[in-house]
């Protein structure tokens, strides 16, 4: 492992992700009437929940307005959840000052165009290795697995082990 991404590790605070392609497998289920359905992977969920009874903030930002998205992640104790971010860039501003952070103190996973503005900006820039080609060129972190594959729970546990932050 990477001894420079090693010791950016040990300064994160918070960890952020966007939902549809990286905590799903990008896939939009819909029934005759219209309601959508995702499915999730429970062990990245786990790895989420392990950074957050850690002390680390833990974040959504998407640009999707769904309610499954809503309940799976409060039912996983996450910090702060932004739907409808069509422009992720004012969430991701309202989360530094809200809870005092500043970009070095960020890990952020996303996998397409609109993950960029954030991406740009993060000590941890992660894709999973399915995302596109353009948010790969400024990920200091390509994940080994896919969207909704188990990427999150990669990073979650190198977070992890790496952190500073309370081992429980």
């Amino acid at each position: 492992m990477d001894k420079d991404l090693i010791n950016i590790a040990k300064n994160i605070k918070a960890f952020v992700s966007d939902v549809d392609g990286v905590m799903t497998d990008g896939s939009i289920t819909l029934d005759e009437d219209g309601k959508e359905y995702k499915t999730f992977n429970a062990k990245d969920g786990q790895g989420i929940v392990t950074l957050k009874n850690a002390g680390y903030v833990t974040a959504i930002i998407t640009a999707r307005q769904n309610g499954t998205v809503q309940h799976r992640f409060e039912k996983l104790g996450v910090t702060k959840i932004y739907q409808g971010q069509k422009d992720k860039r004012q969430a991701f501003a309202s989360l530094l000052k809200e809870f005092k952070l500043n970009t070095k103190e960020i890990a952020y996973i996303g996998d397409d165009l609109p993950d960029i503005c954030i991406l740009e900006q993060v000590a941890i820039a992660a894709c999973p290795d399915d995302a596109v080609d353009e948010v790969k060129k400024v990920c200091n972190y390509i994940c080994k697995k896919g969207g909704g594959k188990g990427a999150v729970r990669e990073l979650c546990d190198f977070i992890y082990k790496y952190g500073n932050f309370e081992k429980k």
